[in-house]
């Protein structure tokens, strides 16, 4: 039986999703390629979090490893060390928070878990580390699996494709197949907007989500900030806010759950105004 996709259980809360949320992203990283290094002090992070749970964020995204085309490949031990205070600070001064953690490392992500995070993001699906999906259906959390190819520092030169859409799906079929059969109910699924793609294909990626829905999962969109939108506005990452929004609109239209993003006010905003605009068709 395929479980519910309309809600996940985290930390013993159910989250209904019929609604989108979003997640803010909370890099704990030298190197990401949007606010590289912003939060690399513990307090400044517990800042953050504290700005983003206030506009709206309903989960927080902790990451210490920068997925970026080409980033700096670092040990599982100091991706631990950065995340693991940075969770327990939030908590301490939020104990409401719904942290991830972004990894696609099964020790990072058990150790996050025992300090208090309430799901896992893997970039990898389960792909970069065989352990993981044991892991998950161990610890019983809710799971993001994440479309992929290669890893971040090879990704760019894998995008080759027969058919971008169908390929995705049977990629998802097959790692949910592996998911359900170890027990796993909760599973989000994100397209993965930059990671093995290029600009066009991220832009039939986008217009064609909805048929992601045939895998009765809930979607997770994260255009935020991506080299998609500044690369064909001839802006940079800093200017790339006004483009995350239209693109995080076009999501929504199209079946989003979840938005994943640096800036929290404005996907709240972009929710709103989307469920106004269902309404009145109504």
């Amino acid at each position: 039986m395929i479980p519910n996709w309309k809600s996940i259980n985290c930390k013993g809360q159910l989250i209904s999703l019929e609604e989108p949320q979003v997640m803010g992203i909370i890099n704990v990283t030298p190197d990401s390629f949007y606010n590289g290094g912003a939060n690399l002090e513990v307090q400044k992070a517990v800042q953050t979090a504290t700005a983003m749970l206030h506009a709206g964020a309903r989960f927080l995204d902790v990451g210490g490893y920068s997925s970026r085309p080409g980033a700096d490949d670092i040990t599982s031990q100091a991706e631990t060390q950065r995340v693991i205070p940075v969770i327990e600070a939030i908590l301490k001064a939020h104990p409401e928070a719904l942290i991830s953690v972004d990894t696609f490392r099964s020790e990072v992500a058990r150790e996050a878990i025992r300090a208090g995070a309430a799901m896992v993001n893997d970039i990898s699906g389960g792909h970069l580390d065989t352990q993981m999906l044991p892991t998950i259906a161990e610890l019983q959390v809710p799971y993001i699996m994440m479309h992929m190819r290669g890893t971040p520092q090879t990704m760019k030169s894998l995008t080759e494709y027969d058919n971008l859409i169908l390929e995705i799906k049977e990629y998802f079929a097959t790692q949910l197949h592996s998911a359900r059969a170890l027990g796993i109910n909760d599973v989000i699924i994100d397209p993965g907007f930059g990671f093995a793609k290029t600009v066009e294909q991220n832009y039939q990626l986008l217009d064609r989500i909805q048929e992601l829905n045939d895998l009765n999962c809930a979607i997770l969109v994260g255009v935020s900030r991506k080299s998609m939108i500044y690369r064909t506005l001839d802006t940079t990452a800093q200017n790339a806010l006004n483009g995350t929004t239209a693109l995080n609109a076009w999501a929504l239209d199209r079946g989003a759950n979840i938005l994943r993003v640096h800036d929290v006010a404005e996907a709240v905003e972009c929710i709103k105004l989307h469920k106004a605009l269902s309404a009145s068709r109504q």
